[in-house]
């Protein structure tokens, strides 16, 4: 599978601006119903910045602009997460997780959230030798992030009902794995 080329470089305050317009784009607040706000952004991604939160968040970058956030976890590191995705599916001892999104718009439809995905998947193994399995969970409506996940080499895991990231949406989810 070819995919675009891009690069992952840890998040900065300097980039929450950004983040923040891309929380306010309308598709991405269709699937993240995150605040754009100046003060929810670093509530929401500060820790991970300065070092206190074991996620690791990464802007993905393609011919030097970017376009995209991604992090990276532990499930471990989450419990209301794993005990909700192990309601689901089997969870593997270790398993990692993680949450992306495509922010801009003109960067849709060309293989950059595939890319994003496949480099933040190998990111995780790479800072977690011991990690087997990345589970990621998405609303079954969100057929262009599944779609996004099985380019980047995922396989569909499971399905099952989730908390939605946006309380608009059913709980209906699909779970795609990558294996180390």
């Amino acid at each position: 599978m070819d995919l675009p080329e891009v690069a992952l470089r840890p998040l900065r305050r300097a980039d929450f601006p950004l983040i923040a317009r891309w929380l306010a784009e309308p598709l991405v607040a269709r699937w993240w119903a995150d605040d754009p706000g100046a003060a929810a952004v670093e509530a929401q991604y500060g820790s991970s910045v300065d070092g206190t939160d074991p996620t690791a968040v990464y802007v993905g970058v393609h011919a030097g602009e970017p376009f995209g956030l991604v992090q990276v976890y532990r499930l471990a590191d989450e419990p209301g997460s794993l005990a909700e995705l192990s309601a689901v599916c089997p969870v593997p001892p270790g398993a990692l997780s993680i949450d992306y999104l495509v922010g801009t718009a003109d960067a849709r439809g060309r293989g950059l959230g595939a890319a994003l995905i496949a480099a933040a998947v190998a990111r995780g193994f790479a800072g977690h030798p011991d990690a087997r399995d990345v589970l990621v969970p998405v609303a079954l409506g969100n057929e262009a992030s599944w779609r996004a996940l099985r380019r980047a080499g995922a396989t569909w895991y499971a399905e099952g009902d989730l908390e939605p990231d946006n309380p608009v949406d059913p709980p209906d989810h699909v779970v795609h794995r990558f294996r180390r």
